[in-house]
């Protein structure tokens, strides 16, 4: 597998999240605008949808180490030589969520999209975090 395809691929799992995070947001206040005016479920809702929304994110990113993991081993990992599904949604939950157990070690040109899967689940969760914020901040104020 060339470092090329790993690299297009992985731009394209990005775009993915990354527009489907936008989108997410953009649409809730209109979607929960139209659910309650009431303060705690409007934020306790948000944030039981973006523990969702992360989630799928992670199962994207685990199913493009799976596709592109298919090819070759593409990591090792104590004891296991092929992965399965589950295996690499896990790799990438823990990689997404900068936890990085270090189980399962990445060889090859997949390192690319390991790298480029903690940046952006960091940058999302960041995102994630600030907006859950400011939806509290103006209800706070109130």
């Amino acid at each position: 597998m060339s470092l090329l395809t790993v690299i297009l691929s992985s731009i394209l799992l990005v775009l993915i999240c990354v527009i489907m995070h936008y989108e997410f947001l953009h649409y809730w206040p209109r979607i929960e605008g139209m659910i309650s005016k009431r303060p705690r479920g409007r934020i306790l809702r948000l944030v039981l949808s973006l523990i969702l929304l992360h989630s799928f994110e992670m199962v994207i990113f685990g199913l493009g180490f799976w596709t592109l993991g298919s090819a070759e081993s593409f990591a090792y990992m104590s004891g296991v030589n092929t992965f399965s599904l589950t295996d690499c949604i896990y790799y990438a939950a823990a990689v997404y969520t900068t936890v990085g157990f270090g189980d399962i070690v990445p060889m090859g040109p997949l390192r690319f999209l390991t790298g480029l899967t903690g940046l952006v689940g960091f940058i999302l969760i960041t995102w994630s975090a600030s907006y859950t914020f400011l939806e509290m901040q103006r209800y706070w104020e109130r």
